[in-house]
């Protein structure tokens, strides 16, 4: 997925500072962090027993370049802006996930890079109905990704929440342009890039 985003790569292997928002069990972190040994990565997430499993993996792995936070990041605030922002199909279980891309925007320097994954869907309904993995999405958002939001009286975004409804949301956050392509392999998501402006 990195390489979607133009530059990233190179950054990576230079060393910059990198978040991932939602991180649940730390496992794209702690890859992300064996391979890029001269950049930092802190990970996020509310769950205490996935922060734990994260540290956990993270210090059998001996990566000293990645720690792991428990925070609600709906009001994340950092001292140090990063460089990168990363978040794995999490912003639309989040409560209230307009609060999340905000504080995604405020957590990055100018000109920053956000790679955000979320399923390959289509904000409207009609649109989706030629789409063979329709049914799951929809199956999983009723059974599951609506209910973690709603139970806390959140937005309910839903898995099929879609590129149109995330363009938007992004716009209203701040962010520039956004590129979106399919995510490589087998996956059924797609992978949104974009940037804080440089002069935001």
């Amino acid at each position: 997925m990195l390489p979607l985003a133009l530059g990233l790569q190179d950054q990576l292997a230079q060393g910059i500072r990198v978040a991932d928002i939602g991180c649940g069990t730390g496992h794209a972190i702690v890859l992300m962090a064996g391979a890029y040994p001269a950049s930092t990565f802190v990970g996020y997430d509310l769950a205490e027993d996935a922060i734990a499993r994260a540290r956990a993996d993270a210090t059998e792995a001996g990566l000293a370049n990645a720690r792991f936070e428990m925070c609600d990041v709906a009001g994340l605030t950092v001292t140090e802006p990063f460089d990168a922002v990363c978040s794995f199909d999490t912003i639309h279980d989040q409560v209230d996930p307009a609060a999340v891309l905000r504080a995604v925007f405020s957590s990055l320097v100018p000109g920053g890079t956000y790679l955000m994954v979320e399923p390959r869907v289509s904000s409207n309904l009609e649109d989706n109905v030629g789409n063979p993995i329709a049914p799951l999405v929809y199956s999983v958002s009723t059974m599951h990704c609506l209910t973690v939001s709603l139970a806390h009286g959140g937005a309910g975004l839903g898995t099929a929440w879609g590129e149109q409804t995330a363009r938007r949301m992004l716009a209203e956050a701040g962010f520039g342009d956004v590129e979106v392509s399919p995510a490589p392999g087998e996956s059924l998501d797609a992978i949104f890039v974009t940037r804080r402006p440089a002069r935001s």
